[in-house]
């Protein structure tokens, strides 16, 4: 009991007109803070002028105008007695039997606040004077987060361990604003003329966030880079804040339970820096010659090296032979490629008269056994032909680079 709602929605310039004394957030509020004490706008000094008193106490008749993206808590002996999520004007009256404790909106946190204030609630009938707090249900930014040494988690993709450091920022949302003033926020910032901001540097509270994100990032980049559904690799994580976001908010929610114990969730990520450690650097190189060289972009560059490779096979042999088959098997690709007939023959003038040697069957010439371009080369013919499927072609693929 205590609350009564005078006006939904719109609390602009007509209605603090109607109300020269209210209580209203601080002005100049940081985008930044979590938690703040209302403030007195009062008639003394004109509309909005006095807006510096920090005693956030209300009473009986109290009037408090609650802007969009906050939701107002008042308090009474550490334990909260109402709550009010919808934007607008509030009175506040402990006798009036119109009033609720509780105005929960009808937003995606309706069913966290209304689940909270049922565990929570005020046993008693309220008194006349309450504290009154500000919450903010706004994404909060510029939390950070950094490693000082690599950390290390298996990749899908790669079929590898990898390392990197990195260091990012992330967006925070309360949604239970109920649960997290009650099992997180320390009571130094539930008094008059505080603020709870989580980029404050002396906030013991925020710095434990800071620790339990970073104990999670290795974590966090193994659900982003092994999620079969997405195929997710490793390089898009920079351009993917929201997917990334998630990954990180399921890793710290399973390790620390901050939504289900404090009421916060993380929503964004912007990561800054990935610096990969030396081995994971070169692995990354392997990984992107082999999809070089897959699907039909693949099948091109195939050609182009196997010609190319063959011209320069003939370039070194000389002016003769090989170096008209290379720039044969150049110009008209492998289907074309013609084997070159060992032994020629012998001029008349350099040689006595003797009977012809019977003709001996040409050797078809082979490509040395441990060159990767010709079993691709084959490979990749039989997966085109339909003799093996793509699974078959990608793990010969493998075997030949060394992956």
């Amino acid at each position: 009991m205590g609350l009564i709602q005078a006006v939904v929605g719109a609390i602009g310039g007509t209605l603090a007109d109607q109300w020269l004394d209210f209580y209203t957030v601080p002005a100049g509020i940081a985008p930044t803070t979590a938690i703040t004490a209302a403030v007195p706008s009062g008639q003394n000094a004109g509309r909005g002028a006095n807006t510096s008193g920090s005693d956030g106490v209300i009473s009986n008749g109290s009037k408090i105008l609650v802007p969009e993206g906050y939701g107002l808590i008042l308090m009474q002996d550490g334990a909260i007695t109402g709550f009010a999520a919808e934007a607008g004007g509030y009175i506040w009256d402990s006798e009036a039997q119109d009033s609720q404790s509780i105005f929960a909106g009808n937003g995606i946190v309706s069913p966290l606040i209304k689940t909270s204030w049922e565990r929570f609630k005020f046993g008693g009938r309220p008194s006349a004077q309450q504290r009154a707090f500000f919450v903010s249900l706004k994404e909060l930014p510029n939390n950070r987060f950094g490693t000082q040494s690599e950390i290390y988690w298996d990749d899908a993709y790669m079929n590898a361990q990898v390392g990197a450091v990195t260091r990012g920022t992330y967006t925070l949302k309360i949604i239970d604003p109920i649960l997290f003033v009650k099992n997180f926020v320390p009571a130094t910032y539930l008094q008059p003329g505080t603020a709870f901001d989580f980029t404050d540097v002396n906030n013991d509270a925020a710095t434990q966030l800071f620790n339990e994100v970073v104990g999670s990032l290795a974590q966090a980049f193994s659900i982003y880079t092994n999620d079969v559904t997405k195929r997710n690799r490793m390089n898009q994580i920079q351009s993917d804040s929201v997917g990334f976001g998630q990954s990180l908010a399921q890793a710290v929610e399973t390790n620390y339970q901050w939504a289900g114990d404090r009421g916060l969730h993380i929503v964004k990520t912007a990561i800054i820096a990935i610096e990969y450690d030396e081995a994971t650097r070169e692995l990354l190189k392997n990984v992107q010659r082999a999809d070089a060289l897959s699907g039909s972009r693949g099948n091109a560059n195939l050609q182009a090296s196997v010609a190319q490779g063959m011209q320069s096979a003939g370039e070194n042999a000389g002016a003769g032979g090989m170096f008209g088959m290379g720039m044969a098997a150049g110009s008209i690709g492998l289907g074309g490629l013609q084997q070159p007939v060992a032994g020629a023959a012998v001029p008349a003038a350099a040689a006595p008269a003797a009977p012809a040697a019977p003709a001996t069957e040409a050797a078809p010439a082979t490509a040395p056994a441990d060159d990767p371009v010709a079993k691709l080369s084959k490979f990749k013919e039989m997966l085109d032909s339909g003799l093996i499927t793509q699974a078959d072609y990608d793990a010969a693929k493998a075997k030949a680079l060394g992956l």
